[in-house]
């Protein structure tokens, strides 16, 4: 599969090493040539031999170059960037990592996946948000011996199959979220635990175990 990322940060890193070295084609974008070809050749290095280089290009070139295309730039650049992809996102899988970029004052009325969406008429999941970038270079992210679920919200069954085996690939256990208009959810969760991490607090310690959970 072709993947095409917006961003050349962290979580570009992250995940898209982990698919390069899964066999997957790469081509990263970002707003600084210089540092993205930089990213491009360490993702490269990280991936293996046995990958192949991936490759770099603008945000229109990225997004064409994809059958799936993640974007992974922070919230405040993020409608430019998808702006910039051009058409060629209509009608994709779009895979939104993003998150408030103030999580202490989330506002759960700029849903920011459905604000991709109705920019790119992409089929958007939204996906990896729940993780720090340095979970998602772990091989596998397996904590307690038990694999890191990943929640999906998407309304499209092809794009939240592909988006599965992405998941899969990483190691990692796909669960089914709901819709898009549950993305909100995912990411008001996201602004919720951020806080209790950022104070110290084991976020995972508030759910109990599923036999606790009155099912």
């Amino acid at each position: 599969m072709r993947i095409g990322i917006l961003g050349a940060g962290g979580m570009a890193d992250a995940l898209g090493t982990q698919w390069s070295r899964a066999g997957h084609e790469i081509m990263i974008s970002g707003r600084d040539p210089g540092r993205t070809a930089a990213a491009a050749a360490r993702m490269t290095g990280a991936a293996g031999a046995s990958a192949g280089a991936v490759l770099t290009g603008t945000w229109a070139e990225a997004a064409a170059f994809g059958d799936v295309v993640m974007a992974a730039v922070r919230e405040a650049g993020l409608c430019d960037v998808l702006t910039a992809a051009g058409p060629a996102l209509r009608g994709k899988p779009l895979i939104d990592v993003t998150n408030s970029a103030t999580p202490d004052s989330y506002d759960p009325a700029r849903q920011i996946a459905r604000m991709a969406a109705d920019i790119t008429g992409a089929h958007v999941v939204k996906a990896f948000n729940l993780g720090h970038v340095d979970v998602w270079r772990m091989t596998p992210p397996v904590f307690g011996g038990r694999p890191l679920a990943v929640p999906l919200c998407g309304d499209d069954p092809e794009a939240l199959e592909q988006v599965r085996g992405l998941v899969a690939e990483l190691g990692c256990t796909p669960l089914d979220g709901g819709g898009l208009a549950r993305a909100t959810l995912l990411e008001a969760t996201a602004a919720f635990v951020i806080g209790l991490w950022f104070g110290g607090a084991d976020a995972q310690a508030i759910l109990t175990p599923l036999e606790h959970a009155g099912v």
